[in-house]
């Protein structure tokens, strides 16, 4: 019985706790907004009517060390003036097409997620200058398309099941491999 009492009153801080975060952010006018290790399975839908008024402003969004599985367009959608954004440490298995959507992301760290594929949405990105998706299940990276990326100066891939081929691609970034 002991564990059924406190669950939802785990849940009720964890909820409270994106709250407090959220209001700070909007009443300190933060250009960022920190949602790590809230356990977090999801972008919380509410956050988008919370925040409306200030979405602009937000350049840096931390999701790291939640068990997001996923997140939805409309999360990059909203934060169009992204700058930074941190994923690491989710369940995260791919990201939504409008990633490469993004004008202003400059970092983007995805490590320690359940990441197969790399997403090529990414190369779309022209601002994009640091990469990492450390400690996924990569195989292979696009670099073709990777080196045709204009402002690239970093791509951390360590700790992948990488083909060795990849890193003899001539680029003009550094490759952690």
């Amino acid at each position: 019985m002991e564990t059924i009492k406190r669950e939802p009153n785990r849940m009720a801080q964890a909820v409270a706790n994106v709250a407090r975060r959220i209001n700070a952010t909007m009443e300190e006018q933060r250009d960022s907004l920190d949602l790590s290790d809230c356990s977090l399975i999801s972008f919380p839908e509410g956050v988008f009517k919370m925040i409306r008024s200030c979405t602009d402003n937000i350049h840096k969004i931390s999701l790291a060390n939640n068990q997001i599985k996923a997140l939805s367009n409309k999360f990059f959608l909203t934060f169009t003036q992204l700058r930074e954004v941190d994923l690491q440490g989710n369940v995260l298995t791919t990201l939504p097409e409008a990633v490469g959507d993004m004008q202003h992301l400059i970092s983007i760290d995805l490590s320690r997620n359940k990441l197969a594929v790399f997403p090529e949405r990414l190369t779309d990105v022209g601002s994009l200058q640091h990469i990492s998706v450390e400690g996924n299940q990569i195989t292979e990276l696009p670099m073709e398309k990777l080196s045709l990326m204009p402002a690239l100066k970093s791509l951390d891939a360590r700790c992948n099941p990488l083909a060795l081929e990849a890193a003899s691609f001539p680029h003009h970034f550094t490759l952690l491999t």
